[in-house]
């Protein structure tokens, strides 16, 4: 199932018609309200004891066309977003030269693979622009995208093992990490507002099945700059969930980024960014 968000916080589930508007089907109130939206956490705990409703709406209708409506990001206040760093040995290798080129010297700490904080503000929708900060433009400093598979966390848990942790999944969607290359630590150079677009829906788990089996790809105008499976990442999605638990509880609705494929590289102002998941989705771009 493809759960999407739209217009004034609705929820949506896309199929072969449009974006059915299933709201009304939830069995708690739904408040608009981002901030307080407690019923999409609630969603992202209890799916699977309000699914088949969810399916019986979305069959009856009527269908929206997804291009008339105002597609959000499909995530809503989460607590956390958690980032992994260096889990794609070709991103590790091509960030030697990076590093060389914007910091003077190569940082070996930062070619381990771990997790790191972006602030849940940054986060944006499938169809708003990427804002480059005056400051840091005006500093000279490059900004990168950086194309990954995002994790919605379910059910959560602390500690949780590794054998379940896709268990505790809600589903899958496609987000830009986007950073500025400075020595400044990574949760700053990556948290400013707009820098964690996400869309443009969630697949939910059980359709996905395994993500290690997921293309990744990103261009820039039109010049490929990302192609990756998923099934390179040096630390696997159930890794990734058991690691992150072992530190912080996951709750429902967290945010998790997979890590950075190969291939990154500088945006500008005007620039237009073509990223795909197959099995997920595209979203268009643009940087001002």
């Amino acid at each position: 199932m493809k759960l999407a968000l739209f217009d004034d916080h609705r929820l949506g589930v896309v199929t072969g018609e449009g974006l059915v508007d299933v709201t009304d089907a939830l069995p708690w109130p739904h408040d608009p309200d981002p901030l307080t939206a407690g019923w999409w956490r609630r969603l992202c705990r209890d799916f699977s004891a309000v699914r088949d409703e969810l399916e019986r709406a979305a069959g009856k209708g009527p269908a929206l066309d997804p291009e008339r409506v105002a597609l959000l990001a499909p995530v809503l206040n989460p607590s956390k977003i958690v980032a992994s760093a260096s889990n794609y040995a070709e991103h590790v290798a091509e960030m030697h030269g990076v590093q060389e080129r914007t910091l003077g010297q190569v940082e070996s700490w930062m070619m381990n693979f771990d997790v790191f904080l972006k602030a849940p503000s940054s986060i944006s929708g499938p169809r708003d622009p990427i804002v480059l900060p005056d400051a840091v433009v005006a500093a000279g400093q490059e900004i990168h995208h950086e194309a990954e598979l995002v994790v919605v966390i379910g059910s959560g848990g602390k500690d949780i093992p590794e054998s379940e942790a896709l268990d505790r999944v809600l589903g899958y969607t496609l987000g830009l990490d986007i950073t500025v290359r400075s020595a400044a630590d990574r949760s700053r150079r990556k948290s400013y507002d707009t820098f964690s677009p996400l869309g443009p829906w969630v697949v939910t788990a059980d359709e996905i099945g395994d993500p290690s089996g997921l293309d990744i790809g990103l261009s820039v105008n039109g010049e490929p700059r990302q192609a990756v499976h998923t099934s390179t990442m040096i630390t696997k999605v159930p890794a990734i969930v058991a690691y992150a638990s072992s530190m912080m509880r996951l709750l429902p609705g967290d945010v998790l980024f997979t890590g950075a494929p190969p291939g990154v590289g500088p945006i500008e102002r005007g620039d237009r960014l073509d990223c795909t998941i197959g099995g997920i989705g595209t979203m268009v771009l643009r940087v001002r």
